[in-house]
């Protein structure tokens, strides 16, 4: 039998747990449990949406004139939280709550569901219901509770269903190529399929013009008012689409968003998207162009591992947001998040053809170009050397004239005929590297180091690949092959390729970074590191980044 203290212990422990069973409850917070519906809708978190709605200025909040824009609605979080810190921020300005709250939701606060079902959701977030005009019917349970929801305001803030939450009703325009003009999306995709409710026709992004999307906004929501603009646009856009349905290549879609937006030209700007920008390909190049040459940018804050942000979401190369400013012009602040690299730094951004996300990173960089700078990547083949698919695996078996092939299944051999360029490359010593890096999704591992580079191997003449690689130089001898490799494979070289890296794919232009040396001799870090004159802090940076490789 529990002696008296035992059960009172048990009795407070059992309270204890009730009542934080209770706190849970009262304080769950529906959006977190709501997981991605596909097509590359991430959902914000509510903690992401609040660092990026941080970063306003703290005017934004006391302006009651300011219109709000989220062109991408998904769950509604970004409606919720900026109505939150506006009741807050409006007190004085509008003092009766009810008067204050209808007129944010009524006047500043407007939205475009990226599809038919993201936009109920924004609605029931923002307005307790999916119907912005559903009111109170009366009909209630035994309990006592109203069977059937009802909006807020009971249904009176709003004459329509939509609210200030549009639902899209844009369609795909298909050219001669069958893609869409407007996104991309092929007309033989899933998502055009027409017995599929959603066809993933983004409002915002569908108009070839930016006074078209304009102007519809302006009839939607302002009754053809002309002169009414946007103030503030958020949000966090798709960030791809698939262009030809199942295992077609993805083609990004967020920089379309950001495009869009700017054409708007609201005061402020802020969106969370993929980092692959950086320096990644996939038809991003004149995007990041005119990203790094936007003078407008006040503040850019850089995942580089997108869990940090996203919790076990995997996104390559990570993500970032960021504050533009129309009436800012100048250098802008870089933050690096979710690492231990946490400074920040006032920089421009186009300092550099990629944009070097690391802080540490640039005086690194800077030291190396001033010195006698010729750049490794003139030494690099261009993707698929000898022209032979990444699918060839030749026969098991050498014959007569026989070339070595390299692919991903391992070792064949193929007659010389195959190979279809880089044919002075055959008879040379060449150093084969993988274009896949060594990174899942360009993700640190867990203590934040890189590994980069996979696949590295001297080749002999006579030795080919297949497109799976590319060639990091040519040589006339062995040794000179054995050297660079050596070189390749140091951290220094290693962290200045990571410089030019926003995914796993590798490319000759990835070494741009990396200077020219001699190979007639090998070369360790310490002897890099005192060539560039590199001060130990900047060392132990480079260390902390990059393990060794086996």
């Amino acid at each position: 039998m529990k002696s008296k203290n035992e059960a009172l212990l048990a009795e407070y422990e059992h309270k204890s747990a009730v009542e934080n069973s209770t706190e849970y409850i009262e304080n769950f917070d529906i959006l977190e449990t709501i997981n991605n519906v596909g097509n590359d809708e991430v959902f914000t978190p509510v903690k992401v949406c609040s660092e990026m709605l941080d970063i306003l200025p703290e005017e934004v909040w006391h302006n009651p004139n300011y219109k709000w824009l989220n062109p991408c609605s998904k769950n509604g979080v970004f409606e919720r939280e900026i109505a939150l810190r506006l009741d807050e921020g409006l007190k004085n300005v509008i003092p009766d709550t009810e008067t204050r709250r209808k007129h944010i939701l009524q006047n500043m606060i407007f939205s475009i569901g990226l599809t038919r079902f993201t936009s109920y959701v924004a609605r029931r977030t923002l307005y307790y219901c999916s119907d912005a005009s559903r009111k109170c019917d009366g009909i209630k349970a035994d309990d006592g509770h109203y069977v059937n929801g009802y909006a807020i305001g009971n249904g009176t803030w709003f004459d329509t269903p939509e609210g200030n939450i549009l639902t899209p009703n844009a369609g795909h325009q298909f050219g001669k190529d069958g893609k869409c003009v407007f996104c991309g999306i092929r007309n033989s995709s899933t998502y055009v399929d027409p017995l599929q409710r959603e066809q993933y026709a983004y409002q915002f992004i569908h108009y070839k013009h930016a006074y078209q999307l304009e102007h519809f906004l302006q009839d939607r929501f302002f009754n053809g008012d002309r002169n009414m603009k946007f103030d503030i646009i958020v949000g966090n856009p798709p960030y791809h689409v698939s262009t030809g349905g199942g295992s077609a290549q993805a083609t990004p879609i967020y920089d379309k968003f950001i495009d869009m937006a700017k054409q708007l030209k609201p005061h402020y700007l802020s969106m969370i998207i993929p980092a692959r920008w950086f320096a990644g390909g996939m038809g991003l190049d004149k995007f990041r162009e005119s990203m790094l040459n936007d003078n407008h940018f006040v503040k850019f804050f850089d995942y580089p591992n997108a869990k940090d942000c996203f919790n076990t979401l995997s996104i390559g190369g990570g993500v970032c947001y960021f504050l533009w400013d129309g009436n800012y012009s100048g250098e802008c602040i870089i933050t690096n998040k979710g690492t231990r690299y946490g400074k920040s730094r006032l920089r421009k951004l186009n300092e550099f053809e990629v944009f070097v996300r690391y802080n540490e990173a640039l005086d690194i960089i800077r030291k190396i170009r001033q010195s006698a700078f010729t750049s490794f990547s003139e030494l690099c083949s261009s993707l698929s050397p000898f022209a032979i698919d990444s699918n060839v695996r030749g026969e098991n078996e050498c014959f007569e004239n026989a070339l070595r092939l390299y692919s991903s299944k391992g070792v064949g051999y193929i007659p010389k005929e195959m190979v279809k360029s880089g044919i002075e490359w055959v008879d040379k010593f060449k150093i084969l590297i993988s274009k896949t890096g060594a990174e899942h999704a360009n993700e640190p591992s867990k203590d934040g180091t890189f590994k980069v580079l996979s696949t590295l191997k001297v080749l002999l003449p006579n030795e080919v690949c297949t497109f799976s690689y590319f060639l990091a130089g040519t040589f006339e001898s062995k040794e000179l092959a054995d050297n660079a490799l050596l070189y390749i494979k140091t951290k220094f070289v290693r962290f200045l390729i990571l410089q030019a890296v926003s995914s796993i794919n590798l490319s000759k232009d990835k070494f741009q970074f990396v200077p020219q040396q001699d190979f007639s001799k090998p070369w360790t870090d310490e002897e890099l590191y005192a060539k560039y004159n590199l001060t130990q802090e900047e060392i132990d940076f480079i260390e902390s980044m990059v393990r060794p490789m086996e």
